[in-house]
C-alpha cells in the first residue's frame, strides 16, 4: 500500500519513538476525575486532595470523592467497579483501609484496600451534604459552589444521593476507569438503603420533576448497576422509622423516637440541612426539610395530610422498594437479628419481591447492624467472603458465592464475646425455619396507656441502654400488660421473625401495641430475644397478627419464653398522644425454629 510523505514520516517517527522507549517502561495508571494515583498498601489511591479538586456532580454540586485502582492498572484499560456508600453522617473514609483486614469485624474484607487488591476499582464518595461533599468539615459548605446549589442533604433521594453516584460511575465509564458491563454498588445502613435504590433504578435515573430517563454516561453510554451488596439497609424507611406493624401508611405507625432523634442529632453535626445554616435559615424545598419532618412526626397524633404528605414523600422518592417498571439488579441483601434500626423485614421485603419478579436475591442474617447489633467475628468475615464472592460472579464471571434464594443466618449467642452460633443455610428463606414451638392463653388481660415499667423500657433502649443484646434483667409482669409464658423448652433454635395472634377490643384513640419477647431462665432473670409494634387504629376491634423483628436464638432446656405486650416501649418508641387500653384474649404465639422438633440446641 503507498503511504504519502506525511504519513510515512509520522509512521517513521513513532517507530523511533517506540525504539527509543526504554525496556519495560509501564504504562500509564489511569487519572480518575484528573486526580493523581500514588502507590499505598499495593494499589493505586486516587484522593480529591482539596476543596478545588472535589469533582462536580450531575447539577455542579461538588462531591468529595476518593478512587482506589490495582496496582498494575493501565489506562484506557476498564475495571469492573464497585462504589462503596457510606453510613448516615460519616464520609468517604468509612470503608478505607490501610489493610485488605481491615479495622473492625464489619470492614474485615470490606474496603477499599481489600477490592482494588481483587483487581476491582473502588469508588469512596462523601454523600451529598455531609463531610467536604458540602457538609461541615472544613467548611466546606460555605464554598460559593455549594450555597449557590441544593448541596445539603436529601435523605438518600432518588434524584439527588443515588444519581450522584450514577453520574460519578457514569464518568469514570467515559474515562475508561470503568467497565460499564461490570458496575457494582454496596453500603452500609445509610449506604444500604441507597444500594437497593440504585438496584431497583438499575438503568434508570430519576429526573428533579420525578420522571424516569434511561441512564447514560455523560457521553451518552447506557449504564446499568449489575450487583448490590446492602447491609444493614431499609427498603420501606417509613415503616423501619415509624412502623404500624402493616404493609402500607394507614394508619401511619409509631415513631422510633430515640433513634430518629438520635439520627437527626448526628446528621446535624455533620453535614447540612435545607434551612440550617450557613444556609438561608428557611428551607424552600419541602422534599428535603428533615428538621420539620422531625418536629412534625415526633409531636405525634392526630397525624393529618401534613404528616401522611411526609410519608408519601419519603416512599416515592427515599427508597428503592416499590418503584416499578424493572426486576431490580441482583441483590444480597444483609440484616441483623438484634438491630432494631433497620430490622431483618426490611431486607426480606426486598428480597421476596425481588424473588416474586424472577430477579436474583440472596440473604445474610444473623446477631449485626445497628444497636443491639453485636457484630461478631466470625459472622462477620464469612459474610464479607461471601459478598466478595458474590461481585466476583455478577461482575466478573467468577463461579461461587451464594446461589439465588440462598440464606445463610447465624445466630445470636452470650456473653457477647461468644462467637455466632451456625452458620444455618437453606436454599430460600421460606425454608430456613423447619418447625414450630406454639403456646398461648385464652383468658383476657387488659393492656393500657400508661402499663409497663419504665426502667425496663430505658435499660433496653437500643441508644440509651448501651446496647448491649445480652442485658438480663430480672423476670416481672409489669401492671398494665398482656403477658404469655410458654412451656419449659427441651432445646430449640428460633430462627426467624415470631408470629403473635390476638383477638382485641380497645377503648380510645391512638393505641398502640408494643411488644417484647422474652427468654426467661430458671434463676429468673429475663433477657430480650425480639420486639416489635403495631399502631391500633381509633376504637379497633377483632383479630390482629403482629410478627416481631425476628432472631436467630436458642431457648436452652429449661428456659421458657414470655411475650409481653404494652402500650408504650418508651424511650425506644414514642409513646402516643392518647389514652386507650386493650382488652386481648385468645394470645397466641409461634415460634420459627431451626429444628422440626426439640432437643436441637444446648447451653
Amino acid at each position: 500500500m503507498h503511504l504519502g510523505r506525511r504519513a510515512a514520516a509520522v509512521l517513521a517517527c513513532a517507530v523511533a519513538t517506540v525504539s527509543l522507549a526504554p525496556a519495560g517502561a509501564a504504562a500509564a495508571p489511569p487519572a480518575p476525575f484528573g486526580h493523581a494515583c500514588e502507590p499505598r498498601n499495593g494499589v493505586l489511591f486516587c484522593p480529591t486532595r482539596t476543596l478545588a479538586d472535589r469533582v462536580p456532580s450531575f447539577d455542579g454540586t461538588p462531591l468529595d470523592v476518593d478512587v482506589t485502582l490495582p496496582a498494575d492498572a493501565e489506562a484506557g484499560e476498564p475495571l469492573p467497579t464497585i462504589v462503596m456508600l457510606h453510613g448516615w453522617s460519616q464520609d468517604k473514609s468509612a470503608f478505607e483501609s490501610d489493610s485488605p483486614e481491615g479495622s473492625s469485624s464489619t470492614t474485615y474484607h470490606y474496603n477499599n484496600t481489600f477490592y482494588a487488591q481483587r483487581g476491582y476499582a473502588v469508588v469512596n464518595a462523601t454523600a451529598r451534604g455531609f463531610g467536604r461533599s458540602c457538609g461541615k468539615e472544613e467548611a466546606s459548605a460555605a464554598t460559593p459552589d455549594c450555597l449557590t446549589r441544593k448541596s445539603y442533604v436529601h435523605l438518600a433521594d432518588q434524584r439527588w444521593e443515588a444519581r450522584d453516584a450514577q453520574h460519578l460511575l457514569g464518568r469514570l465509564v467515559d474515562q475508561q476507569v470503568s467497565d460499564p458491563a461490570a458496575l457494582g454498588v454496596t453500603g452500609i445502613s445509610y449506604g444500604g438503603g441507597q444500594s437497593i435504590e440504585l438496584a431497583y433504578l438499575r438503568d434508570r435515573i430519576r429526573r428533579e420533576d420525578g420522571s424516569f430517563a434511561p441512564w447514560r454516561s455523560p457521553a451518552g453510554r447506557s449504564l446499568a448497576i449489575r450487583a448490590a451488596y446492602p447491609r444493614w439497609p431499609w427498603s420501606d424507611l417509613v415503616e423501619s422509622l415509624t412502623p404500624n406493624g402493616r404493609e402500607g401508611d394507614d394508619p401511619l405507625g409509631i415513631m422510633k423516637e430515640s433513634w430518629v432523634t438520635a439520627l437527626l442529632g448526628a446528621g446535624a453535626a455533620t453535614g447540612t440541612y435545607c434551612g440550617t445554616p450557613p444556609r438561608p435559615p428557611v428551607c424552600t424545598d419541602p422534599s428535603a426539610d428533615l428538621p420539620r419532618w422531625y418536629t412534625r412526626i415526633q409531636a405525634g397524633e392526630p397525624y393529618g395530610a401534613d404528616a401522611r404528605a411526609i410519608a408519601e414523600e419519603i416512599r416515592e422518592f427515599h427508597q428503592g422498594y416499590g418503584l416499578s417498571g424493572r426486576t431490580p439488579a441482583p441483590m444480597l441483601l444483609q440484616s441483623g437479628w438484634t438491630d432494631d434500626l433497620f430490622p431483618p423485614k426490611e431486607s426480606i421485603r426486598a428480597y421476596e419481591d425481588s424473588r416474586r419478579r424472577g430477579g436474583w436475591a440472596a440473604m445474610q442474617l444473623g446477631d449485626l447492624g445497628h444497636f443491639r447489633g453485636s457484630n461478631k467475628e466470625n459472622a462477620d468475615r464469612q459474610f464479607s467472603d461471601d459478598g466478595s464472592a458474590f461481585f466476583d460472579r455478577h461482575l466478573r464471571g467468577a463461579d461461587g458465592g451464594p446461589a439465588s434464594g440462598e440464606v445463610t443466618a447465624f445466630t445470636q449467642t452470650c456473653p457477647r464475646t461468644a462467637p455466632a452460633g451456625g452458620p444455618f443455610e437453606a436454599p430460600s428463606y421460606g425454608s430456613l425455619a423447619r418447625g414450630v414451638v406454639a403456646f398461648g392463653s385464652r383468658l383476657p388481660q387488659v393492656v393500657t396507656s400508661a402499663g409497663g415499667n419504665p426502667l425496663t423500657g430505658v435499660a433496653y433502649d437500643p441508644v440509651a441502654g448501651g446496647g448491649d443484646a445480652c442485658r438480663e434483667t430480672a423476670e416481672e409482669t409489669a401492671p398494665g400488660t398482656a403477658v404469655v409464658v410458654g412451656p419449659e423448652s427441651r432445646g430449640y433454635t428460633l430462627l426467624g421473625l415470631p408470629t403473635v395472634t390476638a383477638r382485641i377490643f380497645t377503648t380510645g384513640r391512638f393505641g398502640q401495641l408494643d411488644s417484647r419477647l422474652w427468654d426467661v431462665s430458671p434463676d429468673g432473670r429475663q433477657r430480650l430475644i425480639s420486639r416489635g409494634a403495631y399502631r391500633l387504629r381509633d376504637n379497633q376491634s377483632g383479630r390482629i397478627v403482629i410478627q416481631l423483628h425476628g432472631n436467630g436464638w436458642c431457648f436452652a432446656p429449661g428456659h421458657r419464653p414470655k411475650l409481653e405486650l404494652l402500650g408504650k416501649d418508651e424511650p425506644f418508641l414514642r409513646p402516643s398522644n392518647g389514652a386507650f387500653a386493650v382488652r386481648v384474649a385468645e394470645l397466641g404465639v409461634a415460634l420459627p425454629t431451626a429444628e422440626r422438633r426439640q432437643g436441637g440446641c444446648s447451653k
